[in-house]
Order: C-alpha cells, then structure tokens, then sequence
C-alpha cells in the first residue's frame, strides 16, 4: 500500500499503559508514519479511563473509551465507571473494555457478577448510544447471546478466541469483530477471519500485548501485520482490505 493513502485505525489498545511511559510519542509518531491516523484508547479502571483523558488532549489521534475490565467483580467500581461515562460521554468515543470472562472468572457466582456488570454497560451503550469495545475471553457464546437478547446496537468483539460458527450470530446482528496483529502465529484467528466476511472486521493491535511477536511489547504501528495477513487470508489487495475496514469503522465509531 501506498503510505500517501493509508488511513488506518487502531481500535482497541492500551497506550496509557505505563509501559509506554518513557517513549510514548515516539510510539505515536511511529504510527502515523505507518499509516495510522486514529487510536482508540480502552481503559481497565477509572484511573485508566482518567488519564485516556488526559493523553488524548495532548495527543489529537488518541480517541478515548472508558470501561471496567471483566476481572473487577466490584458492583460498586462498576457503577462509578458508568457514572464517569455519563459525565464525560461527550469526549468518549466508546465504552470499554467491557464485557466477560470465564477464563478469569471460574466459579458460576463471579460469572453472575459479571453478566451484571456487563448487563449495565450494555444498558449505558443503549442509554447513550455509543459503540461497546468488548473482552469475550473463553466467553464468546454467552457474550453474544446477553448482547443479543438486550438488543445491543453498536459492537464491536476485540480479539475474539471463538469459532466462527458461535460469531455468526453476531455477524448478523451487525456487529463487528476486530484483528490484532496475533493472527501471523494464531491458527484460531486465521480460521475466523477465513470465515467471516470483510464487511464485518476491523483492526487493532491491543498494545501493549498480542503483537506478531510473543512476549515483545506491541504497539499501534504492528497494525499493517493485520491488514497483510487478513489480504492474504482472503486473496485480496491490501488496499481492499483497508478500504473496507475503515468504512466498517467508521460506520461504527463515527469517526
């Protein structure tokens, strides 16, 4: 692809990680000589949410989210997330990262706790009609079956770890379902771009981790490996891919 005419953009990472503290702008910068015009920043907790914040008016290409990790089991935390969302809405492009996890969570009682956290920032996605950046980590199936039975609109499956066959109930609901650059060495992500169509991917890279490379830091500029190996899968042109993905995304952020 030609760098004069990529346009892409990173939907889910972490760059208010404190990895990236001694060199962020060098990361940012980075980006944007690979063709990389947008950020979206998810948070964990509200001290990542404020700083998402902070960072973003320094840095113009950072879109901040605003979201409790499905580790937090804390009612409580969860309702000060969403207070903060309401509160900062206008300046938040989405809400996440969200959602659940089975891996972490074990026992069916910290499962309940989390199908009620993620119920009530499903419910806030609907109050305020922004798009919901979702962790569905060995929890794909029951991730989709909440959102479609509380009639999620926007949505948006970052690094999804299920089969195709459990993504297609929300490939026809509109959701969209995002790449990290991971797929060069995950057979389970080269399988589900395969299967799903270009109409429903999007990019990202979920810096500071999934890179092409285990255990090396990720960062925003590794996204052109997503774009390559989703080309390749497919058997079109880079420039098709990102043509498409792009409207995908900007179709749902609004960007």
């Amino acid at each position: 692809m030609s760098k004069n005419t990529i346009n892409i953009i990173d939907t889910h990472n972490h760059l208010c990680d404190p990895v990236f503290d001694a060199d962020r702008s060098e990361v940012i910068k980075r980006a944007k000589e690979t063709g990389v015009s947008t950020i979206i920043t998810v948070s964990e907790t509200i001290e990542d949410a404020k700083r998402n914040l902070e960072l973003a008016e320094k840095h113009p290409e950072l879109k901040p989210a605003a979201g409790l990790y499905p580790a937090f089991l804390d009612l409580n935390q969860a309702e000060e997330m969403i207070t903060f969302i309401q509160k900062e809405k206008d300046r938040l492009i989405g809400i996440g990262e969200v959602g659940l996890d089975y891996w972490i969570a074990k026992e069916e009682s910290e499962r309940e706790i989390q199908k009620e956290i993620f119920s009530r920032f499903i419910d806030l996605s609907l109050e305020l009609n922004l798009p919901l950046n979702i962790h569905s980590r060995s929890a794909g199936r029951h991730v989709i079956s909440l959102l479609l039975e509380k009639g999620a609109k926007k949505v948006h499956l970052h690094a999804f770890d299920g089969k195709a066959a459990t993504a297609l109930p929300a490939v026809e609901a509109g959701y969209y379902f995002s790449v990290p650059p991971s797929i060069v060495r995950s057979r389970q992500k080269q399988k589900l771009v395969k299967q799903l169509p270009l109409s429903c991917l999007m990019v990202e890279t979920d810096s500071p981790v999934l890179g092409p490379e285990p255990g090396q830091r990720n960062e925003p500029a590794n996204i052109i490996f997503s774009i390559e190996a989703i080309a390749e899968i497919k058997t079109v042109s880079e420039e098709k891919v990102n043509e498409n993905i792009l409207e995908n995304t900007v179709r749902l952020y609004g960007i």
